[in-house]
């Protein structure tokens, strides 16, 4: 006993600072092996749900490369015009203007606009369906659908003109989804994205390689583009550019920033913006909820305007929702007759 009391004497300060000196070690070779901190997370947004939860990487290089190839977008070389090198670049001189239509002569989002039977005195709902022509089986069943529905395709689509076909064979309304710049870098919003980098001459080589994927759409709404939608420089290129072609446009409104509106009207474009989401969430739940919420605004305000996508339970929700709006006191419209009950309200 006096020996370790004499140990201790001697030797326990020393051996205090050793445990103390190992603990600490230990804890740096945890904290570097952890590696870093993971970034914050970005604020919700409209674009939220093309955000791809991280994953652990696989373990083999060669399982890897599958997950990766797995995981890529669908791209094909026939649908991606050649690259350019003036994506950037200050143009020589401003693209050449499409005539703008006279006077007189039926234009484009009037032409080609899905023919309705007037309501009297019934709020008016346009149900745009984004994202068509990707899944194909889950697009064919949103074409199946009671109309008219407003169906918007995305311009990366594979076999765009047959699908597209049949959705106006089928009674719905035509609107080209063009790519847009998100805000967030974590979601893709495919190939041929308008953003606000370009230069004037790309930006047009894009939006009418957009407006040439198929005929007889009355306009375009934005697919993402919660940056380039707050960007009014870019409205104002996008959004002439429609005014010549005589289009419309639907402002998905991704973002609270947008400055789609006030573009519109300062350039006299038809346009309508989108009042609910219907399936951010995209649980039975969340999809009935959004439905009572689009009945609310239209009984409020005479008209509103839900972009849904085709999931399982919206597409599930509008087969029951759709042949029962008439007798809830509804009228089931496409987009364009949004855009003329709006015109005629401004018009007073």
């Amino acid at each position: 006993m006096t020996s370790v009391k004499a140990f201790l004497r001697e030797w326990g300060l020393h051996l205090g600072y050793a445990l103390t000196g190992g603990a600490i070690g230990l804890l740096a070779v945890v904290y570097f092996v952890s590696g870093d901190d993971p970034p914050p997370r970005e604020p919700k947004s409209a674009e939220s749900r093309f955000v791809k939860p991280k994953t652990t990487p696989p373990v083999f290089p060669a399982l890897r490369q599958q997950s990766e190839q797995a995981e890529a977008p669908p791209t094909s070389t026939e649908q991606r015009p050649p690259p350019t090198e003036q994506e950037t670049a200050t143009p020589i001189r401003p693209p050449v203007p499409e005539p703008i239509p006279q006077a007189g002569i039926q234009v484009p989002w009037r032409q080609y606009a899905v023919a309705y039977a007037a309501p009297v005195g019934k709020p008016l709902i346009a149900v745009v369906i984004d994202d068509m022509g990707i899944d194909r089986r889950r697009t064919a069943e949103v074409t199946a659908l009671q109309g008219p529905l407003t169906t918007s395709f995305l311009t990366y689509a594979g076999d765009l003109k047959s699908q597209v076909l049949a959705a106006q064979r089928a009674g719905h309304e035509l609107l080209v989804h063009v790519p847009m710049e998100p805000s967030s870098k974590a979601v893709d919003p495919g190939p041929n994205v308008i953003t606000t980098g370009l230069s004037q001459s790309e930006m047009k080589r894009r939006l009418d390689w957009a407006l040439e994927r198929f005929p007889d759409f009355v306009g375009i709404n934005n697919h993402m583009g919660s940056r380039f939608t707050a960007d009014r420089d870019g409205m104002v290129f996008v959004l002439s550019a429609l005014k010549r072609r005589g289009l419309l446009f639907l402002d998905s409104r991704t973002t609270a920033e947008t400055v789609a509106a006030s573009v519109a009207r300062d350039l006299d474009l038809p346009f309508v913006e989108r009042h609910v989401f219907l399936d951010d969430d995209p649980s039975a739940t969340a999809v009935a909820r959004q439905l009572r919420e689009v009945e609310r605004i239209a009984a409020r305000d005479g008209y509103a305007v839900v972009i849904g996508h085709p999931k399982d339970a919206t597409i599930d929700a509008l087969r029951q929702w759709l042949p029962a709006l008439a007798r809830r006191g509804f009228a089931l419209v496409p987009v364009s007759a949004i855009v003329e009950f709006r015109q005629r309200q401004d018009r007073g």
